[in-house]
């Protein structure tokens, strides 16, 4: 069974869901197509009552949404609220600026004149993932359908009810059928939609090797796509850094969601003269998080989102040891019932150890000591992954130098605040490409067609 909620606060089995059937299959994807010939041809007030309704709803019932999705995939309920706010905002946003965004381009050939028009082209297929169940949601639906198109989504196997539930949210907004439509659907079955000559676009948050499947099958039928993977994000701490604020951003950069989150601080890049005074603030920090219920508020270290993701996660672990890292602290399954992990550190990791080309999706920091700014950026450039970073600096234009000079998507100076509505995110190299959120966001999935009014005479 691919869909199944299992707790991972204590692993018992909440409720399995069965894939759909070829003739529910069927029945969807054509409600998606019928829905978008209507709905490409409403008004952005129309589509805004609808999404704008859909925001409310997400706000009205945080709680009950959030509540769903610390019991799937073990959120701590404090951060799982803030993420249902957050998706609401994003619905919000696209509701209120859609229009604006795909207003006519004005163009200025040297004869007649000419303009860029927009238009949505169809049914987009997202692929989304686990840890975070409704904001991943949000940043695909508030866009392409505030742009005219329909959206099919098969979401990750262990948050069932979490798509229904962004599902219904539609509905009671008053969302037609076809407009959002869940899909119970195995991998295998993906490969189908992509296949689907009525699909015309594609979006996925997930793996490399997801993405690189999906992206492929996208590229075989000559498809658009967009890709979110994954991510090694370098924390840089230069010799000036204030300590004092950069350590707590440290703590919430790693372990923030449990340390799974594609663009989390991974790589703990410092230089020389402040290393030490870092790290032993850094794993003091750690040290100081309690497991406990994701439910209640107090708790400060929560379960990892399943059983397997924390197996594998321990192997990571135990392989970059074997290979020659330093354990610091950490590394091992917490004694309780439920999916934890100590907080971790690596150090010494060098070039050949696998652990220096991965990503460690959960509460596992590498640890880094470099001798000066330069060392720091070519070591932050010496990943396959390119979605976020940060440095740390009291001299703000260092750190946009900084900034200027690591081959990623986005760079954060003295803060990691990843997301706004009105900020696009996404990567380069293995982390993907395309952008989310934004203006560039709602510009993935639609035609983009030229306008050009002119007397000429013909030629010949």
């Amino acid at each position: 069974m691919t869909y199944q909620s299992f707790n991972p606060f204590d692993g018992k089995l909440i409720k399995g869901f069965s894939d759909i059937s070829a003739t529910e299959y069927e029945q969807k994807l054509s409600q998606a197509q019928t829905c978008f010939e209507t709905w490409r041809h409403t008004t952005y007030a129309e589509r805004a009552v609808i999404i704008a309704k859909a925001g409310k709803l997400l706000h009205e019932r945080a709680d009950e949404f959030a509540r769903i999705m610390t019991m799937e995939m073990g959120k701590r309920i404090g951060e799982a609220r803030a993420e249902v706010e957050f998706s609401s905002r994003i619905l919000a946003y696209y509701a209120k600026n859609a229009e604006r965004f795909l207003a006519p381009v004005r163009l200025d050939p040297v004869v007649g004149e000419a303009h860029m028009e927009s238009s949505p082209i169809g049914v987009i297929f997202g692929v989304e993932p686990w840890n975070f169940p409704y904001y991943q949601l949000a940043r695909v639906a508030g866009p392409h359908l505030m742009a005219g198109n329909t959206l099919v989504v098969k979401h990750a196997g262990i948050v069932p009810q979490c798509a229904l539930a962004f599902e219904k949210l539609l509905l009671d907004a008053g969302a037609p059928v076809g407009l959002y439509t869940n899909l119970f659907i195995s991998h295998e079955q993906s490969e189908q939609v992509v296949d689907d000559p009525r699909i015309k676009g594609v979006c996925l948050t997930g793996s490399v090797a997801a993405g690189q499947s999906i992206a492929a099958r996208a590229g075989k039928n000559l498809k658009i796509s967009s890709m979110e993977l994954g991510g090694s994000d370098a924390f840089i701490v230069l010799e000036d850094a204030d300590l004092e604020h950069t350590i707590p951003w440290a703590v919430w950069g790693r372990m923030y969601n449990t340390g799974q989150t594609c663009c989390a601080a991974k790589r703990f890049i410092v230089v020389d003269s402040v290393a030490d005074a870092f790290l032993s603030k850094f794993q003091a920090a750690l040290e100081a998080l309690v497991a406990g219920d994701p439910m209640d508020e107090k708790t400060t270290l929560g379960p990892l989102s399943s059983e397997a993701a924390l197996v594998q996660l321990l192997k990571q672990v135990d392989d970059a040891v074997a290979k020659g890292a330093t354990l610091l602290m950490g590394g091992k399954r917490i004694s309780r019932p439920g999916s934890y992990m100590q907080p971790s550190i690596l150090t010494d990791i060098k070039p050949d150890n696998p652990a220096f080309r991965d990503e460690f999706f959960g509460p596992v920091a590498m640890f880094f000591r470099v001798k000066d700014e330069a060392a720091a950026i070519a070591l932050a450039n010496d990943s396959d992954f390119g979605l976020g970073g940060s440095v740390w600096t009291k001299d703000v234009a260092r750190g946009k130098r900084v900034a200027s000079k690591v081959d990623t998507g986005m760079m954060f100076i003295n803060n990691i605040d990843w997301s706004d509505p009105e900020l696009p995110f996404g990567g380069i190299k293995n982390s993907g490409y395309g952008r989310e959120l934004g203006d560039m966001g709602i510009q993935e999935f639609v035609n983009k067609k030229l306008v050009r009014v002119a007397s000429m005479r013909a030629p010949g």
